[in-house]
């Protein structure tokens, strides 16, 4: 992808760029919707990535072509107003602007040239690829030296406060700081954070991602709706425990819930359940890993999908499709929804060896079934986001601060 973007922006700007950045998308093995909840998350940063070639101009503009949509926009430091209208892609570039600027970074105009190859709509974060692909570029422009850390809580700002999807903080942290060959596990309460070792290969396992063929959007979605459910549960619970330190769910264990649940509404009910119960499950998954118990990771999975769906109801039926046939097919360990849920793709564990029969059979029989594309990728724990050295093709990089 480098040698295609270093080209256009020779073709677009007439010069090369002085820097080149590339920030991955994500894929959680486990921990859906406990981030904003400040629970616990694993997720890897995956192959498919954003990449931005760029040069300052000496101006205050910044223009920037994106060649996925073969679309140019010109932007000015000094006049990023709000998102207006249907989301776009530069939408996700003047929000990282305004939010760099308004944190009292130095402002600098660029030319940039930008494409990535993380699947859109499919729950694969490749909004945040692009929102930490954008911060690490300012970073190297600039020299601010801002660590990954708050790069990604930039980046959150940026979703959160323009583009309005109020999400937890998992999506960027792991864009920014993923670790190669491990899962992260993240406490998005603290923010603290420690790579798991994955052990694919001494297992001769694999992860797969399949997209339903269902295309995902979150700011239409009952995304926020949720959100303000668990907000409701919070305070019910907090009521109902007798407790004033209840703040979120990750406050709350599954034995005061079940000491209390029959007093809660639904569905207020079945969403703390689903969420009290995933940060048991991300925590048991971690044991599991690094006892190199695969088998009860992947039961932990595909639990997290039977509460997905029934507890928290984000799945569709093209999910659940794509999630039981997987579970039928041998080889298979574990399956389950990835992302926010509302479409978009699944994660699923399974040897190497069924891999060829996986494709054959259960793609095959879930596109008869739902009339739907899917689409699989075999993908590996990746390095979280990093600036690359422009026309060297040796893989040197340069570390995120």
């Amino acid at each position: 992808m480098m040698d295609a973007i270093e080209q256009v922006f020779l073709d677009t700007w007439n010069a090369q760029p002085s820097v080149v950045v590339r920030a991955p998308g994500r894929v959680n093995l486990i921990g859906e919707h406990t981030d904003y909840n400040d629970g616990f998350v694993l997720p890897i940063a995956i192959d498919h990535a954003m990449v931005m070639a760029a040069r300052p101009n000496g101006t205050m503009c910044v223009n920037a072509y994106s060649m996925d949509y073969n679309s140019h926009v010109s932007l000015d430091w000094e006049n990023l107003d709000r998102v207006q209208g249907p989301t776009q892609w530069h939408h996700y570039l003047a929000g990282m602007l305004a939010v760099w600027r308004d944190a009292g970074f130095r402002a600098v105009g660029f030319d940039a040239v930008l494409a990535g190859d993380v699947p859109q709509g499919a729950g694969l974060s490749s909004s945040a690829a692009f929102e930490v692909a954008t911060g690490t570029l300012l970073n190297a422009l600039t020299g601010a030296g801002v660590d990954g850390v708050t790069l990604a809580l930039l980046a959150q700002k940026a979703e959160n406060d323009v583009i309005g999807v109020r999400c937890g903080i998992m999506d960027q942290f792991v864009s920014a700081m993923g670790v190669e060959d491990a899962a992260l596990l993240i406490d998005c309460r603290d923010l603290s954070y420690r790579a798991v070792s994955l052990q694919l290969e001494p297992h001769d396992l694999a992860v797969a991602v399949v997209h339903s063929g269902v295309r995902r959007g979150l700011v239409e979605s009952a995304y926020n709706e949720r959100r303000e459910q668990c907000e409701r549960g919070v305070a019910l619970l907090g009521t109902l425990l007798n407790r004033t330190d209840v703040r979120h769910l990750r406050d709350v264990t599954e034995a005061e819930l079940r000491s209390v649940e029959a007093l809660l509404p639904e569905p207020v009910r079945r969403r703390c359940r689903h969420v009290i119960g995933e940060n048991e499950r991300v925590q048991s998954a971690v044991l599991a890993l690094e006892a190199n118990d695969m088998v009860k990771f992947g039961a932990l999975m595909n639990a997290s999908h039977q509460s997905l769906t029934v507890d928290f109801e984000v799945s569709t039926k093209e999910l659940d499709a794509l999630v039981r046939r997987s579970w039928d097919h041998p080889g298979v360990l574990g399956a389950r929804l990835t992302g926010a849920g509302f479409g978009g793709c699944v994660v699923v564990l399974l040897q190497r060896e069924a891999l060829e029969g996986y494709q054959r059979d259960v793609l095959t029989a879930y596109a008869q079934e739902t009339g739907c594309t899917p689409r699989l990728w075999i993908t590996r724990a990746r390095r979280g986001a990093q600036v690359l050295v422009p026309g060297d093709r040796s893989q040197a990089t340069i570390p995120v601060p």
